[in-house]
C-alpha cells in the first residue's frame, strides 16, 4: 500500500508543477503565491480548530497544543519554505518546466551534501556515485539549454531555481531536526498558517513599490487552487505512506522524486516545449543518480 501511495504522491507533485506553470503565465507571482499559501492554510486550519474544540481528540489529524518555542521553530520553517516557493515560482514563470523540474529533482543530492557538512554524516560508494551522476546531469542540462538561449551561468531565472532547490534542501534538513519531537500534522498545519501570514505581510510591505505595481497584473484561473489542492494531497499521501509500519523512507523518497517524469510529460505534451530528446537523457541520468542514492541508503 505504501508503495502505491508513494507513486500517487509523485504523480500529484508532477501535476502540481504543471498547475504552477499554467497559473503563472503572464500572471503576478506574488498574487498566485499568496493565494496558494491561503488555500494551503485553509486546507489544514480546520484540523487545528477541530482539535481545539474537541471534535478530533486523537489520530492522524489530531493537532495537539504546542509550546511557544515550538511555534517559533515552525515559523522559521515557514520562512525557509516560503523563500523556496517564492524563488521557485519566479523561476518556473520564466523558464520551461522541462528545465526547472530536473534542477529541482536534485534536492536529495543537496540534502545529502548538507547532512555531510552539517551533521557529520558519511556517504558510501553508492551515494557518491549518485551525487556524481546528478552533478553531471545538471551540467549536461546546462549545455543543452543553451540551444534555447538559456545560459545557466548568466540566466537570473536559473539562479532563482537554484536558490529554490537550496532552500528546499535546507527545509528537508530542518525537518530532520523538527521530526524528532513534532508530529507531521502539527508541522504541516502550523507552517502553512504561518506561511500565509508571512506572505500577507510581504505583500503589504511591497504594496507601495512602483515595481510591484507593474508586477501586480493578475487574472484568476482555476489552475490556481489546483496548486494547493494537489500539493496538499501529495504531502498527505507521502506522510501516510511513511506512517505504514513496513514503509522504507528511502524508497518512498526516491519514488516521490520521480515526479520529474510527470512534469516532463506535461511540458512535452501539453506545453509543447523544445529540445526534448536531450532533456529526456538528462532526466534519465538524474533518475539513475537517485537510484544510486537509494542503493546507498539500504
Amino acid at each position: 500500500m505504501w508503495v502505491l501511495l508513494a507513486f500517487v504522491s509523485a504523480a500529484l507533485l508532477g501535476c502540481y508543477d504543471f498547475f504552477k506553470k499554467v497559473s503563472l503565465k503572464e500572471n503576478s507571482v506574488l498574487a498566485v503565491l499568496f493565494l496558494n499559501t491561503l488555500f494551503s492554510a485553509l486546507l489544514f486550519a480546520p484540523f487545528i480548530v477541530l482539535s481545539r474544540t474537541g471534535v478530533i481528540t486523537s489520530g492522524q489529524f489530531y493537532v495537539p497544543h504546542i509550546s511557544v518555542h515550538t511555534h517559533m521553530l515552525l515559523a522559521i520553517k515557514a520562512v525557509i519554505v516560503l523563500s523556496s516557493w517564492l524563488c521557485g515560482y519566479i523561476g518556473i514563470k520564466h523558464l520551461p518546466i522541462t528545465i526547472v523540474s530536473p534542477i529541482q529533482s536534485t534536492r536529495p543530492v543537496l540534502v545529502l551534501l548538507g547532512a555531510l557538512f552539517l551533521f557529520g554524516e558519511t556517504l558510501n560508494v553508492y551515494q557518491w556515485i549518485g551525487v556524481t551522476i546528478a552533478i553531471v546531469s545538471v551540467f549536461l542540462l546546462s549545455r543543452n539549454s543553451q540551444r534555447e538561449g538559456i545560459y545557466f551561468a548568466k540566466n537570473r531565472w536559473v539562479a532563482f531555481v537554484a536558490l529554490a532547490a537550496l532552500f528546499g534542501a535546507a527545509s528537508a534538513l530542518y525537518d530532520k531536526y523538527l521530526m524528532r519531537s513534532i508530529e507531521p500534522i502539527v508541522v504541516q498545519s502550523w507552517f502553512n498558517v504561518y506561511q500565509c501570514l508571512l506572505m500577507g505581510v510581504l505583500i503589504l510591505l511591497l504594496n507601495a513599490s512602483s515595481q510591484t505595481q507593474r508586477a501586480r497584473k493578475f487574472s484568476w484561473r482555476w489552475s490556481i487552487p489546483m496548486i494547493s489542492l494537489f500539493l496538499g494531497f501529495a504531502d498527505f499521501c507521502y506522510f501516510t505512506a511513511l506512517a505504514q509500519e513496513d514503509a522504507l523512507i528511502a524508497v518512498v523518497s526516491m519514488i516521490r522524486r520521480g515526479s520529474v517524469v510527470v512534469s516532463f510529460i506535461f511540458g512535452a505534451v501539453l506545453l509543447r516545449e523544445k529540445n526534448l530528446v536531450s532533456k529526456a537523457v538528462d532526466v534519465a541520468l538524474i533518475l539513475i543518480g537517485l537510484f544510486f542514492l537509494y542503493l546507498g541508503s539500504k
